[in-house]
């Protein structure tokens, strides 16, 4: 299958790309380039493929005529980058992927990956929520998330297929990494302040997901028939990995034992939700999470001591991705819409 991957040089991306062409996938990357400064590591056995460089906002069908699928993750990627200028949020991770979702469709594009999030649950009940529940988006990335969702929804017919991938919280070494996703935050504390000091309670329930499973997710979404499916919303994670945020802590501390942990008072942040995997489970089954948090941890230990981690490095506007987009926007790098100027 020829596979197009927007944000190929992402946390996500960078995994994608090789996981796509080891399994005999043609692969091309696109990518803005906000984030080439934070390379962590190098894989030498990793086979990346080639990319281009260019905004999503200014994909034309030219650029998408000739591929089987597309793999969208090229969005602003979190909560507080969302809250940075929703304005531009919804510029780009709204009307941009709406537009690149019409461009695939009048390009002849089956197939449309749709990376979402589990956040549009927002603040959730003791239930586990279900793709049937409803969305209750609580800041401007999510709300756009919900809302192409929506929008794609209507696009479907019998020659394009967008599929929704709800995403728990990503985490796991990636050489592109990001140390603002929870599991990879706290344990790059531990490892460079021997203490994870929390401001909240840590009472807030958060699904996580491996960045390898979110990978495999994509691809049996790539490599499913059809009516397995066109357009269907999955939960990408597993019923196990639903933690309190003091469990995170918690789990992370057990493969640092040297650190610290402290908690705050309950937070200003509402949002919490447990979700079921039940769906991708049962109508996807070849798609098998092989990680868990604690796995994660223990790969990231190992990382942190081979690229001998320091606290500079952590704390660098390089693996933060608010941090990364104000200085290129304080340089002058980026225009106020977040163009390359």
């Amino acid at each position: 299958m020829k596979v197009l991957v927007t944000g190929a040089e992402g946390y996500i991306g960078s995994q994608l790309g090789p996981f796509l062409l080891a399994r005999d996938h043609e692969v091309l990357g696109l990518d803005t380039g906000f984030y080439k400064d934070g390379w962590l590591y190098n894989d030498g056995a990793a086979r990346f493929p080639a990319c281009f460089n260019k905004d999503v906002r200014r994909v034309t069908e030219d650029d998408l005529r000739g591929f089987d699928a597309v793999v969208h993750l090229a969005e602003l990627s979190n909560d507080p980058l969302g809250q940075f200028d929703p304005r531009v949020t919804y510029e780009i991770n709204y009307r941009g992927s709406v537009g690149l979702a019409r461009a695939c469709r009048r390009a002849g594009v089956q197939r449309l990956i749709y990376s979402s999030s589990c956040s549009v649950y927002g603040v959730g009940t003791d239930d586990h929520k279900t793709e049937e529940s409803g969305v209750n988006p609580q800041t401007a990335y999510a709300e756009c998330k919900a809302l192409v969702e929506r929008e794609l929804f209507e696009m479907a017919d019998d020659s394009f297929s967008p599929v929704f991938l709800r995403n728990a919280t990503a985490y796991g070494p990636s050489p592109r990494m990001r140390f603002d996703l929870v599991l990879n935050n706290l344990a790059g504390l531990a490892w460079t302040t021997g203490e994870i000091k929390m401001t909240s309670d840590g009472t807030p329930w958060r699904p996580l997901v491996h960045v390898l499973d979110i990978c495999q997710a994509i691809a049996c979404c790539l490599e499913a028939p059809r009516e397995a499916v066109h357009n269907q919303i999955f939960n990408v994670g597993c019923d196990e990995e639903n933690y309190r945020v003091r469990e995170i802590a918690s789990i992370v501390a057990r493969v640092f034992p040297d650190c610290r942990i402290s908690f705050g008072e309950s937070g200003a942040d509402n949002r919490s939700y447990r979700v079921s995997f039940a769906k991708i489970r049962a109508q996807l089954p070849s798609f098998r999470p092989q990680y868990r948090a604690i796995d994660g941890a223990r790969q990231l230990r190992e990382l942190f001591a081979k690229v001998a981690l320091g606290r500079e490095r952590f704390e660098s506007r390089s693996f933060t991705r608010l941090k990364q987009l104000e200085y290129l926007v304080g340089s002058g790098q980026l225009d106020a819409d977040l163009f390359w100027t």
